[in-house]
């Protein structure tokens, strides 16, 4: 279904409209729709089709494209996309690193994205998981005042992942 504005065509079969022009609001023949668009040079603009009888206005339907397509592109402009950023550690990060990597997700997370953490494992560090938990448990803590933890701290495969989310304002 096209989301602009239409313009009544011969395809659409109806022989009654309900014209809103101004103060008027009025059910009255096609003919006569297109009659009076005619003379003020204007086009016949479907408003509802799915109404009984079909509600059009008379409008100049290039100028009222335009206007749509215009908010259209204002409210796009407007959105934020949120992009989930990716910071993968090691159960064997240095302090300096560990900090680092706090700060790109601060920097994430107050520019509006999501951060999901991956602590990854080599060999035998796999059993040792309990560290890559307290690794995520000590991030999740470090970004409590500017985030909140989506779901929980899981174990996927040889990582340990996280999501986070930054916080409502």
């Amino acid at each position: 279904m096209n989301k602009g504005p239409q313009i009544l065509t011969p395809e659409i079969r109806v022989t009654e409209v309900r014209l809103i022009d101004g103060d008027r609001n009025e059910v009255v023949s096609r003919q006569a729709v297109e009659q009076l668009a005619e003379e003020r040079n204007l086009d016949v603009v479907i408003v509802s089709l799915e109404s009984s009888p079909p509600v059009v206005r008379l409008a100049d339907f290039g100028k009222l494209n335009f206007e749509t397509e215009k908010r259209k592109r204002e409210a796009k402009k407007k959105q934020h996309v949120v992009d989930v950023k990716e910071i993968k550690m090691t159960v064997r990060i240095g302090t300096h690193d560990y900090e680092t990597k706090v700060q790109h997700a601060t920097r994430f997370l107050e520019s509006g994205d999501k951060v999901k953490c991956t602590i990854r494992m080599k060999g035998r560090e796999t059993q040792h998981s309990n560290l890559a938990f307290a690794l995520a448990k000590k991030f999740v803590v470090d970004l409590e005042n500017i985030s909140q933890i989506e779901g929980s701290i899981r174990m996927e495969g040889r990582s340990v992942t996280l999501s986070l989310s930054p916080k409502k304002k």
